[in-house]
């Protein structure tokens, strides 16, 4: 987990770090700032669809372990008798529960860290649209026009193709 926020802070900071490095100094922040609000919603996004996938695997792990455990009680009931310290008696039994929990937990959390990313990248996306200039950008021109009018006989139908 600590080394995908490093990797996600290099990719975001590798910008600036580039033109420090090649002694351009001068660069707006308007422009750093639009750079870094542009790729960082794709970047977030990505992370919580990998995040999600990741989940979803060791939620299958998880789903395994305790269904293996299961077919051990169900075969022998005796091998699912708890110890006095709360533990499983029989240490396959208690393995498959431990190996449950552990990738139950890191399901959860790499659920927690995907809706994380997925709101870092709402918040990215709202951002861009609200530093939008609200001046129209290049209208395009539409070169096809079909216009319908009345006549005695029926309707005329004419096509107007723009060069």
């Amino acid at each position: 987990m600590r080394r995908a926020a490093l990797g996600l802070t290099l990719v975001l900071c590798a910008p600036a770090l580039a033109a420090q490095s090649a002694g351009v100094d001068s660069a707006p922040r308007a422009a750093w700032k639009h750079a870094v609000v542009h790729y960082g919603k794709w970047v977030a996004a990505a992370g919580a669809v990998g995040l999600t996938a990741l989940a979803i695997q060791q939620h299958s792990h998880s789903n395994d372990a305790w269904n293996a455990l299961l077919a051990i009680c169900q075969r022998n009931s005796q091998d699912c008798a708890i110890g006095p310290d709360g533990r499983y008696a029989y240490y396959p039994s208690e393995y498959d529960y431990q190996l449950a929990l552990y990738y139950d937990h890191r399901a959860r959390w790499r659920l927690v860290a995907g809706q994380v990313s997925l709101l870092a990248a709402v918040g990215l996306f709202v951002t861009e649209i609200r530093g939008r200039s609200h001046t129209p950008r290049n209208i395009p021109v539409h070169p096809l026009s079909v216009s319908v009018s009345p006549t005695p006989d029926g309707a005329a139908v004419a096509l107007r193709l723009a060069f």
